[in-house]
């Protein structure tokens, strides 16, 4: 059985960003787009079935919505350019390691404060940043967020969200040059 599972349209972005996360090799991860995702453009999520499995056989998606409203404005998700698309898809990949650390009760308390505390949603958020810049991912993750915050279309309204929840791009250069200091040190 193959483990990831996409259409066609996106093969290379989910090639491209599982490329960074060879541990998620034997993971199942199904990639589907959906008409409408609320308040969101992706999410990434554990299938209900697969909580009563061990945690080596769970089965997560990543659900991409077709086309996305932000206040007035339409945007194809087809029309998204494929870096950006790869550092989106990099950003659930992501959240898809934190899952892949949780126990089946600290998931479901951990879906439960996602979705109750604004505090809970920003850690998750940018655990997932972490976590795709951990695997390389910075400079997909970084031309997503300029790809978002210079957008001349999209509200400030919807910037702010992004400032508020996600890593900014000068915090993931931190991180990279924490990272890289680190690893010249231990060589």
């Amino acid at each position: 059985m193959q483990n990831h599972i996409y259409p066609e349209r996106i093969a290379r972005e989910a090639e491209k960003a599982l490329s960074y996360y060879p541990n998620l090799a034997e993971s199942t991860i199904v990639f589907r787009f959906k008409k409408k995702i609320k308040k969101s453009v992706m999410q990434a999520q554990p299938d209900f079935k697969s909580f009563f499995k061990r945690r080596k056989n769970r089965k997560y998606y990543i659900f991409i919505s077709e086309r996305f409203q932000i206040d007035d404005e339409v945007f194809e998700t087809d029309s998204i350019p494929e870096p950006i698309m790869t550092g989106w898809l990099g950003h659930e990949l992501g959240h898809i390691m934190d899952y892949e650390n949780r126990s089946k009760w600290n998931l479901i308390a951990f879906g439960i404060r996602y979705s109750l505390s604004s505090t809970y949603l920003k850690e998750a958020e940018r655990m997932a940043d972490y976590y795709a810049v951990r695997q390389g991912m910075e400079e997909y993750i970084i031309q997503t967020k300029n790809f978002i915050l210079d957008h001349a279309d999209l509200s400030d309204q919807y910037k702010e969200r992004i400032k508020k929840y996600y890593l900014s791009p000068e915090e993931i250069m931190h991180m990279v040059s924490q990272r890289d200091d680190t690893a010249t040190v231990n060589d």
